[in-house]
């Protein structure tokens, strides 16, 4: 499933493509896709064609286009989930859900495709509210507006991420000392700290040397702070190198993969030795899914 860094590329691809563009025309080849949105608010494309789009934001493993009507168009990806930057005319991406068309006073036309094999990704449109701290609603790099302090209704519930400007490493810490949760289950806890999954869990804990199931609450204060680095270190990696890419499940809006698969430490690195002391690293079953680790530099304690 794509996680921060993914999501955070196909942000930033959308961005200047998408920001000042009208949606002309909207096409929906899968109602699945739409089953996030609520009908009551109006058709799906109706909400859409003619509004202007006034920006790009993310916030965790949410992406939405805040539109000149004061609603948004939130984007999930899912398991499989990809946004491309099509020109006109051109070929139909397999396994298109949507389409929209965009009308750019710089770039021109320009076509939007959601693609997604599994379809557990969506579209939808959502109404938005001011955020709670009166603060922007998420990671964005273009110009503030009036909009940008407001935030999808589906996306509120969840927490900002770290490399937000404006999250708040004290108060993430402090949340983390009253959590008797294993660590790795609160890191994803996206209540809590967003735009974490499975395997920057795995990269983090290794990083910062500690087990998957160690007591949130039995961390000291250096401890806790050193995992937190550790997440914003495995991060920005995974961002510089344009996310993880195991297949072709996830690309960029131009269809490229990201190579951080092929820095990974632990994540999907079981039967190899550890780069730090030699011990085989070994999967283990968590939560209906895999922890990677190294029993000897990442013990319970």
């Amino acid at each position: 499933m794509p996680e921060l860094p993914e999501v955070e590329v196909v942000r930033s691809g959308i961005e200047p493509a998408a920001t000042g563009a009208v949606i002309a025309a909207v096409e929906v080849f899968e109602q699945r896709s739409l089953r996030r949105h609520d009908p009551v608010l109006g058709p799906f494309a109706g909400l859409l064609e003619g509004r202007r789009i006034l920006g790009a934001v993310r916030r965790g493993k949410f992406l939405w286009l805040p539109l000149d009507s004061g609603q948004a168009l939130v984007i999930h990806l899912g398991m499989s989930g990809q946004v491309l930057l099509r020109a006109p005319g051109s070929d139909a991406d397999r396994m298109l859900r949507v389409r929209l068309h965009l009308d750019h006073p710089g770039h021109g036309e320009l076509w939007l495709n959601f693609v997604d094999q599994r379809i557990f990704g969506s579209m939808a449109v959502d109404t938005m509210r001011p955020t709670d701290d009166g603060l922007p609603a998420g990671f964005s790099g273009a110009a503030s507006g009036d909009w940008s302090t407001l935030i999808p209704t589906q996306v509120a519930h969840i927490s900002r991420d770290p490399i937000d400007p404006d999250f708040s490493a004290a108060g993430f810490l402090a949340a983390l000392s009253r959590k008797k949760t294993g660590i790795k289950r609160a890191l994803l806890d996206q209540t809590l700290i967003s735009g974490i999954g499975n395997i920057y869990a795995d990269e983090a804990l290794y990083e910062a040397r500690l087990h998957y199931d160690q007591p949130a609450n039995s961390l000291s204060a250096p401890r806790a702070g050193l995992l937190l680095d550790s997440v914003r270190t495995i991060l920005g990696r995974a961002l510089a190198e344009g996310g993880t890419s195991f297949d072709a499940q996830y690309v960029n809006v131009n269809g490229e993969s990201g190579y951080f698969a092929h820095s990974l430490a632990a994540y999907g690195q079981q039967g190899t030795p550890c780069r730090r002391c030699g011990t085989t690293l070994v999967r283990e079953q968590f939560m209906n899914r895999s922890s990677h680790l190294c029993p000897r530099c990442q013990r319970l304690r």
